[in-house]
């Protein structure tokens, strides 16, 4: 009984911070899960982790060691996550440039999205399970655990390791959305010519079925090296995690 009484400190705090974390990573993440479904997943990992992980509570203050907690698990799971939300950022850009800003629907990985958004997402999502990304977040989380102990968060080290993330997520969504905005560009540039050369002809009629086609058209051939340059991404995010813990340390 006494050796249980030991654990329930260290099980809440694994709580605390699979429960945060779980509810930011990709996919688990998701708003389409139950919140039943979320929280059960967070008391089992938290239930199978406890026997397993051996560390001393912290004597800090309980506001301390879970404020601590909720700013440790908000950047892990940003970490795990910017990829797709490069993706939606490159999808909505996408969808300006093509006129299909007005089709919008709800994400439940976002929020309001682009259909051109929800179908990158997807291609995400297909793209961060075949790289084998999920296995390496879930080991990731265990060696927190070793690499960051509870309660042990800096403070500091938050602002530096979200610089760099949301540097490199504005970097991948313009390398995602390049090659459709460089077709938009020069078709522009073209029509601009046409109107010139026939302006009886009227440009803003003939223009959106040609972004509509240009587009489309561009993001199939482009599809390999989409999936090509996400996997790249997901790859690195072990990588990634272990240089935001590395800033965490106190």
């Amino acid at each position: 009984m006494e050796d249980v009484n030991k654990l329930i400190p260290n099980f809440l705090i694994i709580l605390l911070r699979a429960s945060i974390v779980l509810n930011m990573l990709p996919f688990l993440g998701s708003t389409s899960f139950p919140a039943q479904f979320r929280i059960g997943t967070a008391v089992a990992v938290a239930l199978v982790l406890t026997p397993v992980l051996e560390f001393q509570a912290p004597k800090a203050s309980i506001a301390a060691v879970a404020g601590r907690e909720v700013l440790f698990g908000m950047i892990f799971g940003f970490a795990a996550r910017f990829v797709f939300y490069a993706v939606d950022t490159a999808g909505q850009v996408i969808s300006n440039a093509t006129g299909m800003s007005m089709a919008t629907i709800i994400n439940p990985e976002i929020g309001q999205s682009t259909e051109i958004s929800q179908l990158l997402s997807i291609i995400a999502t297909l793209v961060f399970f075949a790289v084998d990304a999920h296995h390496e977040l879930i080991l990731l989380f265990v060696k927190s655990f070793e690499w960051v102990p509870a309660g042990t968060a800096s403070v500091s080290g938050v602002m530096s390791a979200c610089v760099p993330l949301a540097t490199q997520l504005f970097i991948l969504a313009i390398k995602l959305s390049a090659p459709v905005l460089i077709i938009m560009l020069s078709t522009n540039i073209l029509l601009g010519f046409v109107s010139k050369a026939a302006p009886q002809m009227n440009v803003f009629f003939v223009g959106y079925p040609v972004y509509l086609f240009l587009g489309l058209f561009t993001m199939l051939v482009c599809l390999p090296a989409y999936t090509y340059v996400l996997g790249r991404y997901f790859q690195g995010i072990p990588e990634e995690l272990g240089r935001v813990m590395v800033l965490m340390q106190r």
